[in-house]
């Protein structure tokens, strides 16, 4: 079934919102680099990756349905993270962002009887409560140890083990 339409263009802005979250990732790993928290800034790296992955993802789907993907404007991101927190709740509030970016995909596929999108948006929605689990738990980690230096340093240390997406496939 070719993709057409309103839907395509949802599809279309899906791929940009990807894109834009590797950016903001991108740039919370530079403010944990500033703040010297290698290990953290190595896991938004691998996030920001991850996303590209994502993007590509709606892309191959749009080709093989005869669409034709492009990339939208996308806005540099205006976020500060003088904290591990502060990262990582910008970093929550941008995966809610996503995730209800999807979920309104999947509303509208419904919606059209688009039932060669369900599989694909099923996909996206399992990952999606993954990467928010994900980032609560880091959350709660962090909100546990406090101003404790050792403790964030432990954080950091542990959050160095993540691979790239690339790397992880291999």
């Amino acid at each position: 079934m070719k993709l057409t339409g309103d839907y395509a263009t949802a599809i279309n802005d899906q791929v940009t919102l990807e894109l834009e979250a590797s950016i903001v990732y991108r740039q919370l790993a530079i403010e944990m680099d500033v703040i010297d928290l290698p290990g953290m800034a190595g896991w938004f790296r691998a996030q920001a990756e991850e996303e590209v992955v994502h993007a590509n993802k709606f892309i191959d789907h749009m080709v093989n349905r005869e669409a034709h993907p492009q990339i939208g404007d996308i806005k540099a991101p205006s976020v500060k993270a003088p904290t591990a927190l502060d990262a990582f709740k910008a970093a929550l509030k941008h995966e809610q962002k996503v995730s209800e970016s999807i979920r309104d995909l999947y509303r509208q596929a419904q919606k059209d009887g688009d039932i060669d999108s369900i599989p694909l948006l099923n996909w996206f929605i399992d990952e999606q409560l993954e990467e928010e689990s994900t980032v609560s738990e880091i959350i709660s980690q962090l909100e546990l140890v406090g101003d404790d230096g050792s403790g964030l340093l432990r954080l950091d240390r542990e959050m160095s083990n993540r691979q790239a997406a690339e790397d992880a496939a291999e």
